[in-house]
């Protein structure tokens, strides 16, 4: 698995600069050639320690943040970025699994959540949308709001995620707790508060 940090082919002056960290080296390559491809100047980082020596050289625009990594986990990336970039408008993305922690990066500050596997134009739709938000400058507060129409999204992705954890432990509800990695009281609480259909 490579370590290196890869930049895009210089883009049009006033490029939106994007750094995406993730793992995959194949999903990560070939997603930053077609994010290059429609306009955007790409560079790529395959862990923490690659994305925040990229980000300190030059902070991005967007930054995407895939949350399940080893060295270093995505929140650890997102909160790394923070301290250097407060500007840097993130996208987080999350496969199977990852729900929870999706959810605790809306919270500290992405502005929004894309689910795995996604393509370029999934990709570069939300970038477009967090951008239409315009720079909240430093100002934090801001950023702990996750956008209205996001929250639903995240909150049909968890239940769902439980629903099929559950399902898969035959309704019980101990064992879900257990493989979700959560209190068997915070699975019944959480049981309470989502309706069947969100």
């Amino acid at each position: 698995m490579t370590r290196e940090v890869s930049f895009s082919e210089p883009a049009g002056e006033g490029a939106r600069s994007i750094l995406l960290v993730d793992d995959d080296d194949t999903f990560r390559e070939r997603m930053a050639r077609a994010l290059r491809e429609r306009g955007f100047v790409a560079v790529t980082a395959a862990d923490m320690r690659a994305a925040l020596s990229a980000a300190t050289a030059a902070p991005p625009d967007f930054a995407v943040v895939d949350m399940r990594m080893p060295g270093g986990s995505g929140q650890e990336v997102i909160e790394g970025l923070f301290a250097i970039s407060p500007e840097t408008r993130i996208v987080v993305l999350s496969g199977y699994g990852s729900i929870a922690s999706a959810v605790e990066a809306m919270h500290n500050g992405a502005r929004h959540y894309l689910s795995k596997p996604i393509d370029a134009d999934e990709l570069v739709a939300a970038l477009l949308k967090v951008d239409g938000e315009g720079h909240r400058g430093h100002d934090r507060a801001h950023l702990h709001a996750a956008p209205a129409d996001v929250t639903p999204s995240l909150a049909r992705a968890e239940w769902e995620h439980i629903q099929r954890v559950l399902s898969d432990c035959g309704g019980n509800v101990s064992e879900a707790a257990r493989r979700l990695g959560i209190a068997r009281r915070t699975l019944q609480l959480k049981l309470k508060k989502y309706p069947p259909r969100i």
